[in-house]
């Protein structure tokens, strides 16, 4: 039996980034904090000497726009942008929106993105050699998990300083990934070819026009 180990980052710049790693049991086996791709690279090849498989989920876009959204959800429909529309985000976002998970923080062109984006995006093309990488959004994850008294899960207290909101974010995005690895979790977006949003449970309406990016 393949032995997996399940990773969540919170991306952040001013303190560093979080990232804790649960068991195959949902046991907390490590946690910390680094500033630099090398260094939570360094971790992950530590990882694998204990573990098969490596199951990372990144609380950041996984790539900037490449040229401005051509479409809006109206929340019945697709429509054109009209010029007056900024444009920005990609389809897993509009989806987050549309289902009401969450306010995306919307992905605009490369040369508009912040900071921590940039850091995201590193750590997407980095940690992608040694691990499956997947773009999580913990609000999404709380919204969904508010009423279902069977997600648990441990922690440990151990490393929740500096910041314990952004470490506690850094397990429930290690949980999404284990819960969408189990089968009880779902991708969202993707239509644009700009990266999915793993989600800890499936949507209500798999059939809703807002998963289906519209055709040129």
């Amino acid at each position: 039996m393949i032995n997996i180990a399940y990773m969540g980052i919170d991306v952040q710049v001013r303190q560093g980034c979080s990232y804790s790693v649960l068991n195959e049991d949902l046991m907390p086996y490590d946690s910390g904090w680094f500033t630099s791709p090398v260094e939570i690279g360094d971790v992950l090849i530590a990882l694998l000497k204990t573990f098969d498989r490596i199951a990372v989920g990144i609380d950041a876009p996984r790539c900037p726009l490449t040229a401005l959204r051509q479409y809006y959800w109206n929340g019945k429909n697709w429509h054109k942008r009209w010029p007056s529309q900024v444009g920005c985000g990609r389809h897993c976002e509009v989806v987050i929106a549309a289902f009401r998970l969450g306010n995306p923080q919307w992905t605009p062109l490369a040369d508009d993105c912040p900071e921590w984006m940039r850091v995201g995006f590193s750590l997407f093309s980095a940690l992608s050699k040694y691990a499956d990488v997947y773009e999580v959004f913990p609000t999404a994850s709380y919204r969904q998990l508010a009423q279902d008294r069977g997600a648990q899960l441990s922690i440990s207290l151990a490393d929740f300083e500096p910041s314990p909101k952004d470490m506690l974010d850094a397990f429930v995005a290690a949980f999404t990934v284990h819960e969408l690895l189990a089968g009880r979790g779902t991708e969202v977006g993707g239509g644009d070819g700009l990266g999915t949003i793993v989600l800890p449970r499936r949507l209500p309406f798999e059939e809703y026009d807002v998963l289906r990016w519209p055709k040129s």
